[in-house]
């Protein structure tokens, strides 16, 4: 039997690559597919237009979160792709406070492609915040 969720409750977001945790973040961004597609008009067939399926696009995706002493390892995740690319798999996990995972996107040959440090402005008030943004080949079973 299964447990029924709180849909109002927001779950948070884990990041790992290759089983190793590099954060978790509280907003996650563009988890999209794209599917282009060749009309092709068979002879004799005036119902339809077949679609026939020609390249699938994945879009990058951004995590965001406040800094925390996770960081870190993005920074270390970033410097051994500049020593060589290896593109490792990863994977997005949602979580519910209490740590249950509700779903986890496999992701395919993954590359950090951006990173956004904080503002720090002593007259403001507001939260120091990272953006990692991220490529990927595709999604895994």
């Amino acid at each position: 039997m299964s447990v029924l969720q709180d849909p109002a409750t927001t779950p948070f977001f884990r990041l790992t690559i290759d089983g190793d945790i590099v954060g978790d973040f509280n907003k996650v961004d563009g988890l999209a597919v794209r599917m282009e597609t060749e009309q092709y008009q068979e002879g004799g067939n005036n119902g339809y237009a077949w679609q026939l399926p020609t390249r699938i696009t994945f879009s990058t995706i951004r995590l965001t979160r406040p800094v925390t002493e996770d960081s870190a390892r993005i920074a270390k995740w970033i410097s051994s792709v500049q020593t060589g690319i290896v593109r490792p798999t990863g994977a997005i996990t949602a979580l519910l406070a209490n740590g249950t995972e509700i779903v986890t996107w496999g992701l395919l040959d993954v590359l950090p492609v951006g990173w956004t440090g904080p503002d720090f402005d002593p007259e403001g008030n507001s939260v120091a915040v990272e953006v990692l943004e991220i490529a990927h080949h595709g999604f895994t079973d």
